[in-house]
């Protein structure tokens, strides 16, 4: 006999697919569901806590469970796209906020991420990427100036990448990426509408040109219910691809 809680579970994820509750949509409360499904809140809780780990619902906060749009952007983790190509390649309606620019301070702990002399300045750039009327990404970068001169706000505005390539006539050529979920933090609550959720996916990077130099250091906050990262990955046994 299967488990009540998945027998709750299959019968909400039913409801979910013939659109009983509309993406963003509130789940009734955990009370609520107790009552219509005659059995305790631990059960609800179960089957809840399923359809959040499989992508169907997000728990926020103090408001309990909504529906999570599954038509996510598509963010490819393994490749070096910028934002632009990105929105172009969607075709979906974005606009850049330039929220900082400038220089740092001698001394600062950028200088050693990007491996940098004391005497070598670090600039920075934070901006907040606006999809489709909302506020869901916050780039934060950080530049060697002996590669890459300081940019104006336009051209942060509207490409990094491309100014790099087209003016400066440099060659992008790798990256090393980690991705890891963490709270949001105070800054992340004051730029992005968060709607309430408690965890933001970061992408950090390190960015090189073509002959090895490191020159950009780069932490992408994304809001979590409205993105999912893609790879295509290749089976390789004994270092030949089956």
């Amino acid at each position: 006999m299967q488990k009540k809680y998945l027998t709750i579970y299959h019968d909400l994820l039913n409801k979910i697919h013939l659109k009983s509750w509309q993406e963003t949509e509130m789940l009734p409360s955990e009370n609520e569901l107790s009552v219509t499904y005659t059995t305790s809140r631990e059960t609800i809780r179960k089957a809840l806590n399923l359809l959040a780990q499989n992508g169907y619902i997000q728990k926020v906060r103090g408001k309990g469970s909504v529906i999570i749009n599954r038509d996510k952007f598509s963010f490819p983790v393994s490749g070096i796209v910028s934002f632009k190509e990105i929105t172009e390649k969607l075709d979906f309606s974005s606009k850049t906020y330039v929220e900082n620019l400038g220089r740092l301070e001698s001394g600062n702990p950028y200088q050693d991420i990007l491996n940098v002399g004391k005497y070598d300045q670090v600039w920075h750039v934070d901006r907040v990427r606006e999809i489709s009327d909302e506020k869901i990404i916050l780039d934060k970068d950080y530049f060697n100036e002996s590669y890459i001169p300081l940019p104006s706000k336009e051209i942060c505005e509207h490409s990094i990448y491309e100014y790099i390539e087209t003016e400066l006539e440099l060659v992008i050529g790798f990256a090393q990426k980690e991705i890891i979920v963490e709270e949001p933090t105070a800054e992340d609550r004051e730029l992005l509408d968060l709607e309430g959720f408690s965890n933001i996916v970061v992408i950090k990077s390190l960015v090189y040109l073509e002959d090895t130099r490191l020159f950009q250091y780069g932490e992408s906050r994304h809001r979590p219910d409205k993105f999912r990262f893609v790879d295509f990955a290749r089976r390789v046994k004994n270092g030949t691809p089956l």
